[in-house]
């Protein structure tokens, strides 16, 4: 009898050491979160912008110090690595993070996968056309997190001795006035600028403005892409697109790399540009890094608008190219509710706390998606981005165009910068590029 009572005691301990187990452990999930009960939610950040992994980082360990119950870890994208290609992996073993740092155009591949936000307070916060390109049948589905723009960039040191005295940007405002600048600076013993002939400079920034400048109504320059598509676009009698290719030409007259047009690198352009040896580079913000390692100028440079025309009223010519690169999108699959709830809570500090907005801007060196954040940008190149945004100087990027477009078309524009083609073949490798694209 005091046997089978032995027994019966150490079977209800054993039993009570499995209920106590399973409460510790309950609310585990593949997205690796916590639950409500412990009071600690655990949520994943996939990373896909390698540059600001280690202030992502310290933004996760301050938003803990406000929150302590949620804990945020920051997962990196392989160096190299492509966020779309990383996600899908992540899904297809059972394992998505909470949240995903996407480029643009991949959040609708990732639709019935996430969350929809746009019933979150941030929205009515954002700039201009932050949200337009993840916004599907009225519904946003990712957090704009990072706007980048590009255009001229010049040197103000030099720029200003060129034209004896302190340079207004506002002062260019046409092709002609482009121009006269270049034959200022090269007056001045410098030279006017370099071109940097990477496909991906010619093909994703340069020859999109083309797109762009069409309209300041998105709309009509989807429009525009779609009869590109059709086959219905007459390119080579296209204002725009010719008003920009003019443009290009002169630089090609002013470029110090005339002679080996094909022959320049990425490296080049900011040592160039920092140590004063040219006035202008067409490049985008996110080139600061590079150029502050050379700066000759105290950190005074700013944007140019690319001309395409010599009527100063023409769209393009006084609006700098600008758009949101980076997104959040929070999953649905695999996340918890919780950790859904703590994902928003998140994105929420960064827009809505001074240490979240510290983060994006002074720590991270990020142009923020919303009007409500007045803190200056930390370097020249955003503050000057920051302000044609603020003055409604901006013009849309094309930031959804096909993955091979920047290696196909770009190849294309190599080829008229090299004088290895015309305007005429420029324009029928276009044409058939888009009536042909998947």
């Amino acid at each position: 009898m005091r046997k089978f009572k032995r027994v019966q005691w150490m079977v209800m301990l054993l039993l009570l050491v499995m209920v106590v187990s399973a409460c510790g452990s309950s609310g585990n999930s593949a997205s690796g979160g916590g639950s409500a009960d412990s009071g600690n939610v655990k949520i994943t950040l996939l990373n896909s912008k390698g540059e600001i992994l280690t202030q992502l980082e310290d933004a996760a360990k301050a938003f803990h110090e406000d929150n302590p119950g949620i804990t945020v870890e920051i997962q990196p994208v392989p160096t190299g690595g492509s966020p779309f290609e990383r996600a899908s992996a992540l899904y297809a073993s059972g394992n998505p993070p909470t949240m995903i740092m996407l480029d643009t155009g991949d959040v609708e591949k990732f639709k019935d996968r996430i969350l929809d936000l746009s019933g979150e307070k941030w929205n009515a916060d954002t700039v201009e056309n932050a949200t337009t390109a993840t916004t599907f049948d009225g519904k946003n589905y990712a957090f704009p997190l990072a706007v980048e723009g590009y255009g001229f960039i010049y040197n103000k040191a030099v720029v200003d001795k060129a034209v004896g005295g302190s340079f207004d940007p506002a002062t260019i405002k046409t092709r002609n006035d482009l121009e006269k600048l270049f034959q200022q600076i090269e007056a001045s013993g410098k030279k006017a600028l370099v071109i940097s002939p990477m496909d991906w400079s010619l093909g994703a920034h340069y020859l999109p403005l083309a797109y762009a400048g069409q309209n300041k109504d998105m709309a009509e320059v989807n429009k525009f892409i779609a009869s590109l598509k059709a086959g219905k676009a007459d390119l080579a009698n296209n204002p725009v697109f010719n008003g920009l290719m003019d443009t290009f030409d002169v630089m090609m007259k002013y470029n110090i790399d005339q002679a080996s047009p094909l022959a320049g690198t990425y490296e080049r352009g900011p040592e160039l540009l920092g140590k004063g040896e040219v006035g202008i580079w067409f490049m985008g913000n996110w080139a600061w890094p590079q150029i502050s390692g050379f700066d000759t100028a105290n950190k005074e440079y700013g944007f140019l608008p690319v001309p395409i025309s010599n009527n100063a009223n023409d769209y393009g010519n006084q609006e700098i190219s600008s758009a949101v690169s980076k997104r959040i999108v929070i999953d649905k699959e695999k996340a918890t509710p919780e950790q859904q709830e703590a994902a928003k809570k998140f994105l929420n500090w960064i827009v809505y706390e001074k240490k979240g907005q510290d983060f994006l801007v002074n720590k991270a060196n990020i142009i923020p998606a919303f009007k409500n954040i007045t803190l200056p940008a930390a370097d020249p190149l955003g503050k000057s981005i920051q302000d044609y945004i603020a003055k409604g100087k901006s013009e849309q990027s094309m930031s959804t165009l096909p993955a091979d477009h920047w290696s196909k078309v770009g190849s294309s524009m190599q080829k008229y910068l090299a004088k290895q083609g015309d305007r005429a073949t420029l324009v029928k490798e276009i044409e058939d590029y888009w009536k042909n694209v998947k």
